[in-house]
């Protein structure tokens, strides 16, 4: 088959927003998007794309407004960000799990002009436009919403052609708002070179993408829909994941290429060996992964089984960081790269000055050019916080080996310093997670009158476990076998389910207030059980 190659043609269309233009224009029958909501060839989407960057302008929208979109991953939410790119909007995407007063938030932060909602999310789009009032072009997806306009309607002009003045616009997506309120990531600059991220993937003519994750999300949104769609590649979108149907659409489509988390390694692992075998995974020739650190021994068998075609970065939305594959991780198995070109990514103390190898600090990355830089939008303070010099951190700790490869430990706000000493949770997860009892597994630190605080591990035990005492006693048995006996819990917790947020991260400061406040409340030997 033959690699799809980047001309300057397309690298020129790209910098207008019309990519996707260029594709139709040669290949309007192919296959751009199969979801669960409807499917486009790139000549159909293309068309609809231009209709609605018409009506958006018709209702008074400019180069350099801002637009919210609060979607399920149905082929709309692609047209939104494709009308955008060519009509110079700023777009920011909006989780919609989040509440009403949340989405409200993040709409009107964001200075949105326009606010495009999925009827799926009718009572919190209604309630959210009521705290955004600057947001007074209202678009309705798939149905009805109190005081939207239809989508569809809105697109009823005829002229579906290219626009003759296609400007290119950008997307501004928010943080996780693990500490605070989520602040917009502003970073108004040229996107990547189209022939770096299109050849990054090895695409060829026969490629197809598997989108698994929420398109809100950034990780999902530009490597499952904004390069393979760059490079002229069919996208296979999930809206929801399950691990079997997983299985069932990579067999089904031949997909060559998709991006997960570790989470849906984990669930497709747990599958029984009869699910597994029913499908075949031989087309994959890219999974890349990132978002949350991966356990070595998960990444082992996902590697033995899709063979070695999975691919790791580390990254967040305010900038990129390093990558590693399958050939080279089995060398330095847990680490997410070598940072190219030194200097890239660094590990060091909190002023950002270099720490030997071996030494656990603060990574930090090497920042763009001032015009480049992104910022927190309206928020000064902390976007000078995060940088110092020509360095920013977002607050992830590591350290690098004598080669210079990166390990990851854990995040500053989850580690716990019990009797003085630093403990990384990340690494007590890592154990518990190769456990044949365990599904999932997140380790905190509460509060101890001795040490300052205790190790405590929440377990969600996989399928057809009890949760009994005895299951607890084995695990921290098979802590103890693995750990330094003060890294290992002192505790362990069982639940049904561990909160995660859909990039795969689990809340560790939701379970980590629950069982304080627990703590609080009753007061005796919070470290106490098992």
């Amino acid at each position: 088959m033959t690699s799809i190659v980047v001309t300057d043609e397309l690298e020129a269309a790209n910098d207008h927003g019309m990519a996707v233009a260029y594709h139709a224009g040669r290949t309007p029958d192919r296959t751009a998007l199969v979801t669960p909501h409807g499917g486009r060839t790139f000549g159909e989407l293309n068309r609809r794309v231009n209709q609605l960057a018409r009506a958006l302008r018709s209702q008074g929208l400019v180069a350099g407004d801002a637009l919210a979109l609060l979607c399920r991953n149905r082929p709309e939410f692609t047209e939104v960000v494709l009308a955008a790119q060519r009509s110079g909007l700023r777009l920011t995407p909006v989780n919609w799990h989040l509440t009403a007063g949340e989405v409200a938030y993040i709409v009107d932060d964001c200075e949105a002009k326009a606010f495009v909602a999925d009827a799926s999310f009718a009572g919190v789009a209604v309630d959210a436009a009521d705290g955004a009032p600057r947001a007074t072009a209202r678009l309705a997806i798939g149905g009805a919403i109190d005081g939207f306009d239809d989508y569809e309607a809105a697109l009823a002009p005829e002229d579906s052609s290219d626009l003759d003045d296609p400007v290119a616009g950008w997307s501004m997506l928010y943080t996780s708002g693990t500490t605070g309120r989520p602040k917009g990531v502003h970073r108004k600059e040229p996107p990547p070179s189209p022939r770096i991220v299109v050849g990054m993937g090895g695409y060829r003519d026969d490629s197809v993408h598997l989108c698994t994750g929420p398109l809100y999300h950034a990780a999902p949104l530009l490597f499952s829909m904004s390069v393979p769609l760059l490079a002229g590649v069919p996208v296979v979108v999930m809206d929801g994941w399950g691990a079997e149907e997983c299985l069932r659409l990579i067999d089904e489509h031949r997909i060559t290429h998709t991006h997960m988390v570790p989470t849906m390694f984990h669930r497709l692992l747990a599958l029984p060996d009869e699910v597994r075998s029913k499908y075949d995974v031989s087309s994959l020739r890219y999974v890349v992964h990132g978002a949350a650190p991966c356990p070595v021994n998960a990444k082992q068998r996902i590697i033995e089984w899709f063979g070695p075609v999975v691919h790791e970065y580390y990254a967040a939305t305010e900038g990129l960081g390093t990558f590693v594959d399958s050939a080279t991780w089995l060398t330095k198995p847990g680490t997410v790269g070598k940072p190219v070109p030194d200097g890239q990514v660094i590990v060091a103390d909190e002023s950002a000055s270099r720490l030997p190898p071996g030494e656990i600090g603060l990574v930090w990355f090497k920042a763009p050019g001032e015009s480049a830089r992104f910022q927190y939008f309206k928020d000064d303070s902390k976007t000078s916080s995060t940088y110092h010099g020509d360095y920013f951190t977002l607050g992830d700790m590591g350290y690098v080996d004598d080669d210079g490869f990166l390990f990851l430990t854990d995040r500053t706000a989850n580690v716990i310093i019990s009797g003085g000493v630093n403990i990384y949770p990340a690494e007590v997860d890592a154990v518990l997670l190769d456990h044949d009892g365990v599904a999932d597994a997140a380790t905190i630190g509460v509060p101890d009158d001795e040490w300052g605080e205790a190790v405590l591990a929440v377990v969600e035990p996989r399928a057809g476990v009890a949760p009994t005492a005895e299951l607890g006693d084995e695990l921290l048995a098979f802590c103890r076998e693995h750990l330094a006996g003060y890294k290992c819990p002192r505790r362990i917790e069982f639940v049904a389910e561990l909160p995660r947020q859909d990039n795969g991260k689990i809340y560790k400061r939701l379970l980590r207030e629950r069982y304080r406040e627990e703590i609080t409340a009753s007061p005796g030997d919070p470290a106490g059980g098992r």
